[in-house]
């Protein structure tokens, strides 16, 4: 884990959210799926927020949403981390899946740029999320998602805390994903502390037992939901 400052150097609107363009240190760019503690350098903010790697650029990276709504283009912020347990997409993986659970693909969509580099064919399981993706990657509706859940070799869902009941049924409907794959999600909730007091703000209770999902997640294997 590292500290340093960063800047904002553009804001991005996609789809009604805000993204940034975020310059920091090379050694505290997180990888798709861990996130950074972010606040101003200059003030206070109520308290820190979590950036999460959407897709690299120049000098840092493109953070996704949501972001503190007083941050502007050129103001300096403080960054812890990286922070967490992030994706791991095996080297073998050729068919990857990203499944957003009723959000935008942003903090899946670091593992686009992966996959492809390692010969894999993507597809994005969305209703409402086909914009800003190299033009390999394949959409298909929610529907299809049985279908996609059997082709795939890998698959990473983003899902909020909240609806992990609904996840769960889901997949219960689909016969869960089929033996042999591998799959993680990453499960979106507050991570305030970023796991240094071990508040239990973001406390989840999985099959094995209580986990925090500001250090041993926010991505987990699916077994484990």
């Amino acid at each position: 884990m590292h500290t340093g400052t960063g800047q904002v150097l553009e804001l991005i609107l996609e789809d009604g959210q805000r993204l940034a363009r975020i310059s920091c240190p090379a050694d505290l760019v997180p990888a798709p799926g861990q996130y950074l503690l972010a606040g101003a350098a200059s003030s206070s903010d109520p308290l820190p927020v979590p950036l999460f790697f959407t897709e690299s650029a120049p000098s840092g990276f493109i953070a996704s949403a949501p972001l503190t709504e007083t941050w502007l283009p050129g103001q300096e912020i403080a960054l812890r981390g990286p922070l967490g347990r992030g994706f791991e997409l095996p080297a073998t993986s050729r068919k990857v899946a990203l499944v957003p659970c009723g959000g935008l693909a942003d903090r899946l969509r670091g593992l686009i740029r992966l996959a492809l580099g390692q010969g894999a064919a993507v597809v994005l399981v969305s209703d409402t999320d086909g914009e800003h993706l190299p033009d390999e990657v394949e959409v298909q509706p929610l529907a299809a998602l049985e279908e996609v859940l059997a082709w795939a070799d890998y698959v990473a869902f983003d899902v909020e805390r909240g609806k992990l009941p609904g996840l769960r049924e889901r997949l219960g409907q689909v016969k869960q994903v089929p033996a042999g794959k591998e799959a993680q999600v990453l499960v979106r909730t507050p991570v305030p502390c970023g796991g240094v007091a071990e508040c239990g703000v973001c406390a989840l209770t999985l099959k094995s037992s209580l986990k925090l999902a500001c250090k041993d997640g926010p991505v987990f294997d699916l077994r484990e939901i």
